[in-house]
C-alpha cells in the first residue's frame, strides 16, 4: 500500500519545522500551536502557486487574533493558478452525468482553452475584478467552468440550485447586483424534464439592472489569464440559510479556501492525482464548494444532476461503479433511504476502487456506519464530516491512518483549534458542549457582503453571552458537541434554529415569510428535530386567522405555497393546526427549546416563566410523544 498524504506531509514537516512525527494527536496539537510554521509547511508540501510570501512568522499570519486576522499579507495569487498546475495531466479533471444517462468529460488537457473561452465572453460583457458573477445552474460540468472562468478574472461567484424558486434564489443573488448570470434552460429529475426557461426570465427581472443571461457555454480556443489578486482576495460569497431574516452573504477568499481545501481534501481525505472525487450535492450547499477541491489536489470531479433515488436505491452505487469513484461523499439521509431500501451495494456492484465513503450535513448514527460497513465494504472506510458555511470546510472528520469509530468523528482536523466549553467556558472532555474555535483558520469569512462596519460579522459569531459575559477573540459555532479522552468528537445537533434537512441548511424566516403571507393564517411555527438514528422531522404549526377550518385543502396550499416560493426542500413533513405558538415575554418565537421538547429531551432548559403562554409546552411535549419515528 502506497504512503499516504498524511504521512508524507508530517515527514515533511518534521524535517523543515519541527513537527512531531508520532500519534496523530501530537501533530494536531503542533498544528495549532505553532500556526505559522504549520500553514508555511502546508504551502509548500502543495507548491502553491503565488507570489510575495516573506520569510518568518510575520508573513503568515502577523497576530493570532479574531475576527480580523490577516493571513499571508502581501501575497498575491488565485484560485485558477493552482488548478491549472495540474493541466498536464492526462484523463478527465471534469466527470458529469445527467439522470438519463447522458456523460459529459473535460479533460486535463482542454481544460484551460474551456475556462478561457468563457473568461473571454465575461470580458466582452464587461465583468472586471471584483464584479460579481451569479449561477441559477444544477450540479453539471458547465457550473465548475464557469466559477473557474470567474475567479480567473478576480471577479467574485455566487451559485444557486434551480431547485430554488425565483424568488428565493433572487433574495440571495439579488444581494450581490450581479453583472451576469449563468443559468440552464432545465435539468431531468425524478423521471421528468423540469422546464427552468420562465423562471430563468423571472429570476433575471428580479434581480437589480436585468443582467444578461449565458445559457450555453462559449467554446474556443482562448487560453486564460489568470488576474492575481491579494490573498484574501474575495472568491465566491455563500449565504447562509436565513434563520433570523434575510440570508447573510458570508465572502471566502482566494487564498484562504486553497489551503483550507489541500488540508482537508488532500492530508485528511487523501484524495490526489488518479482518484475519482464525487460528492452528491447542489450549488445551494458549501458541498459544491467544498468538492472543487478535488481539481486543486489533480484529482478528478464528478457530478450528477438528477434524483439520488431514481429510478431506483442503487442509482448513485451504478454511478460509483462505472466512473471508478474512490471517494464518494453523500449526507446521512441518503445512506439512510438506501438502508431501507435494503440495497446491498457491495453484492451487486464493483465498488473495488471506492476507498472511502464521506458523509456530511448532519450526525451519522452508529447504525449506519455499521451498516455502511457490512454492506459498502469492509475495507471502505466510514468518514462522518462536521463543518459549515460559514468556513467552507470541515472542522473534523475522518482521516487516513486513525481507524473510525461509529457515531463519532475521527479526529479535529489539523489548525482547527476546537474545543467544548461550558457556559463558564471551561473545556470539557467527555461532555457535551458549544463547539468553539479558539484560533483563526485561514477560510475563516474575510466579510459578511454589505456589512460595512463589520457588525454582524461580529454578532454571529463572536457577542455570544456566556455565563460570565462575553468570551472576545472566541468562534462559537452553534453546534453541540462532545470532544471524548481519546480526540475524537460526537456531534449533537444544532445548538441555535437553523433548519438542516439532508446537508442543506434552511432558514425559518423563508418559511414564515410565505405562510404568514396567506389570508387564512395568523402565525407559523416550523422546526427540524433531531430523532434516533439519524431521523429528522420537520413539522410545521400554524395557528388560523379567525373564521378559518384547519382541513387538508388548506394543507396541501400551505404546502403548495412554498413549494412554489422556495423549494421542495422546504415544503415540511406535515402541516399541524396548533392552539397556539410559544414566544418569549419579548415576542421571539422559541424554536430550540421547543424542538427539544418535541424530541423528548430532558436537558432542556425551559423556564416557564420566560415564556408568554406555558401551557403550550407539555402540547408540544404531547406531539412529539405522539410522533412515529
Amino acid at each position: 500500500m502506497s504512503e499516504s498524504t498524511y504521512t508524507r506531509f508530517v515527514e515533511y514537516a518534521s524535517a523543515h519545522y519541527g513537527a512531531p512525527n508520532g500519534d496523530y494527536s501530537e501533530v494536531w496539537r503542533w498544528s495549532v500551536e505553532a500556526i505559522p510554521q504549520f500553514w508555511r509547511a502546508l504551502w509548500e508540501f502543495y507548491g502553491v502557486s503565488g507570489t510575495g510570501l516573506r520569510d518568518g512568522d510575520g508573513g503568515i499570519l502577523p497576530e493570532s487574533v479574531m475576527p480580523g486576522a490577516q493571513w499571508f499579507p502581501g501575497v498575491r495569487l488565485n484560485y485558477v493558478d493552482q488548478v491549472l498546475r495540474h493541466a498536464g495531466r492526462p484523463g478527465p479533471a471534469i466527470v458529469g452525468v445527467d439522470e438519463t444517462g447522458r456523460r459529459t468529460e473535460i479533460s486535463w488537457k482542454e481544460l484551460p482553452q474551456r475556462i478561457g473561452a468563457v473568461a473571454a465572453e465575461l470580458r466582452r460583457l464587461g465583468v472586471r475584478r471584483g464584479d460579481c458573477v451569479a449561477a441559477y445552474l444544477p450540479d453539471i460540468p458547465e457550473a465548475m467552468i464557469a466559477f473557474l472562468a470567474t475567479a480567473a478574472l478576480g471577479a467574485v461567484w455566487s451559485g444557486c440550485g434551480q431547485d430554488y424558486a425565483p424568488e428565493g434564489a433572487a433574495a440571495r443573488l439579488g444581494q450581490l447586483n450581479p453583472a451576469v448570470l449563468f443559468a440552464s434552460a432545465g435539468y431531468q429529475y425524478n423521471g421528468r424534464w423540469v422546464d427552468k426557461r420562465a423562471d430563468v426570465e423571472e429570476l433575471r427581472r428580479l434581480l437589480p439592472g436585468n443582467p444578461p443571461v449565458i445559457l450555453e457555454l462559449p467554446t474556443g480556443a482562448a487560453e486564460p489569464t489568470t488576474e492575481p489578486v491579494p490573498f484574501d482576495h474575495q472568491l465566491w460569497v455563500l449565504f447562509s440559510s436565513g434563520t433570523t431574516g434575510k440570508p447573510k452573504g458570508i465572502v471566502h477568499g482566494h487564498g484562504g479556501v486553497i489551503l483550507e481545501h489541500l488540508k482537508v481534501v488532500g492530508l485528511h481525505g487523501d484524495i490526489g492525482p488518479g482518484d475519482v472525487f464525487y460528492w452528491q450535492t447542489a450549488l445551494s450547499w458549501m458541498m459544491w464548494n467544498y468538492r472543487l477541491g478535488g481539481l486543486l489536489v489533480g484529482a478528478t470531479v464528478m457530478c450528477f444532476s438528477g434524483h439520488p433515488m431514481f429510478p431506483d436505491a442503487g442509482r448513485l452505487w451504478e454511478l460509483i461503479e462505472a466512473e471508478k469513484v474512490t471517494y464518494f461523499g453523500t449526507s446521512p439521509g441518503h445512506l439512510q433511504a438506501c438502508r431501507k431500501a435494503e440495497t446491498t451495494p457491495a453484492s451487486t456492484h464493483d465498488l473495488r476502487r471506492l476507498r472511502t465513503v464521506g458523509s456530511s450535513g448532519s450526525p451519522l448514527s452508529p447504525e449506519l456506519f455499521h451498516w455502511a460497513g457490512t454492506y459498502i465494504g469492509s475495507d471502505v472506510a466510514v468518514s462522518s464530516l462536521s463543518g459549515g458555511t460559514d468556513v467552507c470546510t470541515a472542522f473534523a472528520g475522518g482521516t487516513t491512518g486513525v481507524p473510525p469509530r461509529p457515531g463519532e468523528l475521527s479526529v479535529r482536523y489539523l489548525g482547527t483549534d476546537l474545543h467544548s466549553w461550558s457556559r463558564e467556558r471551561r473545556a470539557l472532555v467527555d461532555e457535551v458542549g458549544e463547539m468553539v474555535i479558539l484560533s483563526p483558520m485561514p477560510s475563516m469569512p474575510v466579510a459578511f457582503w454589505q456589512d460595512e462596519d463589520g457588525s454582524r460579522y461580529r454578532a454571529a459569531y463572536f457577542e455570544h453571552e456566556w455565563a460570565d459575559g462575553l468570551a472576545p477573540g472566541v468562534w462559537r459555532h452553534g453546534d453541540w458537541v462532545t470532544v471524548t479522552g481519546r480526540g475524537s468528537l460526537v456531534i449533537h445537533g444544532r445548538s441555535d434554529a437553523t433548519l438542516n434537512r439532508n446537508g442543506i441548511r434552511m432558514g425559518s424566516a423563508d418559511i414564515y415569510e410565505v405562510v404568514e403571507s396567506l389570508d387564512e393564517i395568523a402565525e407559523a411555527f416550523v422546526l427540524g428535530v433531531d430523532g434516533p438514528d439519524g431521523a429528522y422531522w420537520m413539522p410545521l404549526f400554524v395557528t388560523l386567522a379567525p373564521g378559518t377550518r384547519f382541513d387538508a385543502e388548506l394543507a396541501g396550499k400551505i404546502a403548495q405555497q412554498i413549494r412554489k416560493r422556495l423549494s421542495p426542500r422546504h415544503v415540511p413533513d406535515e402541516v399541524i393546526e396548533a392552539p397556539g405558538i410559544p414566544h418569549t415575554r419579548t415576542g421571539k418565537k422559541l424554536e430550540v427549546p421547543i424542538c427539544g421538547v418535541l424530541a423528548g429531551r430532558t436537558d432542556v432548559s425551559l423556564d416557564p416563566r420566560s415564556v408568554d403562554a406555558p401551557e403550550l409546552i407539555d402540547w408540544y411535549r404531547d406531539r412529539g410523544r405522539e410522533h412515529r419515528w
